[in-house]
């Protein structure tokens, strides 16, 4: 009998273990699909920002490097038209065109017609007599001199020399003319056409041609919008953290305020544009595009983040720190001063940083207020027109000249070293002044 009653029992216990057996093995499967997806989504996610930043790289460095051509220029005041005159205004209007097409028709005597001359200096920069005139200005001695000198060549040019654009006779897209074409072979042969470091780049303002334009001008603005920004917003932001957090009452006004404070970190940067058009340039009249307005733009956008990051570093620092300051005697607000802002300072900074590279990154309100405009100068000061680094971007992606594709990319690449390094320092602060409790 008592066989008969175990093998009903033993029956019921192994089907609950296949059950069970059962069970697992669906856990176990959901918890490899589920691994699987996750993989998948991160190598996903690896590859489109790989493709992002591989066609960046490859088509921003081809901007680090500029093709030249090597022309021996012959400084004769005849046709720089100056005469015997050597004052400063006399050599800033001197025609230094001129000597450039001089050059090349000393290079190429065989041209005799006007159109082929055109197209022999279409080969040039219109910017080419530019570093000639810088040299007259800082040497007028050289003048009367013959010198060997790389000149810049047109963006055409350095597209085809760089393989972007065809330079084979009949190929779709040619810009060349068969003349022109032997022209280019012609200089190759001689050893007169090559690449170089474009120190344009990194030295010259905007332009409408892509072989002249660079990037100092919104580098400048930006570093004047940014110091703007941080000696505006640093100390409002610290002090509203610290008053809110350590001084204020807790009552259904400071609530609303912390509600507020956190509803315009999440506010689209637009409408802050918006605001600082109606401010600071209609009601209070300040210049546009300047980099004063920006920087006023950009602290309202960081502003919050400043302050949240502020409050979070304050909570961080143990209630016991204030308990044994103020048990010495000490008042609140040299508790506050001396103990407990010290500690919650590589907080602030970090989150300041991490602000400030928010804020470097922005367009849309610096396009509200006008800092889209054709800048060519380098600006001196806060009150000068300047663009900036993301408006510069935009601008560059705007124009339909194939060179200033090369442009864009460098401008991206400078600006991702630029929030790369801040973001870098928000670290090393992080990891240099973080106390653990």
């Amino acid at each position: 009998m008592a066989e008969i009653t175990a093998a009903p029992a033993a029956a019921q216990a192994a089907a609950r273990t296949d059950v069970i057996a059962r069970r697992l093995a669906r856990r176990h499967a959901a918890e490899r699909r589920f691994r699987a997806i996750g993989i998948g989504a991160v190598v996903v996610s690896v590859a489109f920002l790989g493709t992002l930043l591989f066609n960046i790289l490859s088509n921003g460095f081809g901007a680090l490097l500029q093709t030249r051509i090597l022309l021996d220029v012959a400084f004769d005041p005849a046709v720089m038209d100056i005469g015997e005159r050597r004052d400063a205004d006399s050599l800033a209007a001197a025609d230094y065109g001129g000597l450039v097409k001089a050059a090349m028709a000393a290079r190429f005597p065989e041209v005799a017609s006007r159109g082929e001359k055109r197209e022999l200096n279409a080969l040039l920069s219109n910017g080419a007599g530019d570093a000639l005139r810088r040299m007259v200005q800082d040497d007028p001695r050289i003048i009367g001199t013959t010198r060997p000198i790389w000149l810049i060549a047109s963006s055409d040019l350095d597209m085809a020399v760089k393989g972007i654009m065809p330079r084979q006779a009949g190929a779709e897209g040619l810009r060349f003319s068969e003349r022109q074409l032997a022209w280019i072979g012609k200089l190759e042969a001689e050893g007169a056409l090559a690449r170089q470091f474009n120190t344009r780049l990194f030295t010259a303002g905007d332009s409408r041609e892509p072989e002249l334009a660079g990037l100092l001008g919104a580098i400048v603005g930006s570093a004047f919008s940014l110091g703007i920004t941080l000696l505006i917003c640093f100390p409002i932001g610290v002090a509203t953290a610290v008053y809110l957090e350590e001084f204020a009452p807790k009552n259904r006004w400071t609530d609303l305020i912390e509600v507020n404070i956190n509803n315009l970190a999440a506010v689209p940067s637009v409408v802050f544009g918006l605001l600082g058009l109606a401010i600071f340039l209609n009601t209070f009249g300040l210049p546009r595009s300047a980099p004063l307005v920006g920087g006023l733009v950009l602290a309202l956008i960081s502003l919050p983040t400043i302050i949240i990051a502020g409050r979070a570093a304050l909570k961080a620092v143990p209630p016991s720190i204030r308990q044994a300051a103020m048990g010495l005697g000490a008042s609140k607000l040299q508790t506050v001063t001396d103990h407990v802002l010290p500690l919650a300072m590589p907080g602030m900074l970090t989150g300041t940083i991490l602000g400030m590279a928010h804020a470097l990154g922005e367009t849309a309100p610096l396009l509200m207020i006008g800092m889209v405009a054709f800048i060519v100068d380098i600006p001196a000061g806060p009150l000068d027109p300047a663009a900036v680094l993301p408006v510069q971007v935009y601008l560059w992606s705007d124009s339909p000249e194939r060179g200033f594709v090369e442009k864009t990319s460098a401008a991206i690449i400078v600006l991702l070293v630029f929030l790369s390094l801040m973001n870098l320092a928000a670290i090393w602060l992080r990891k240099k002044f973080e106390r653990r409790w």
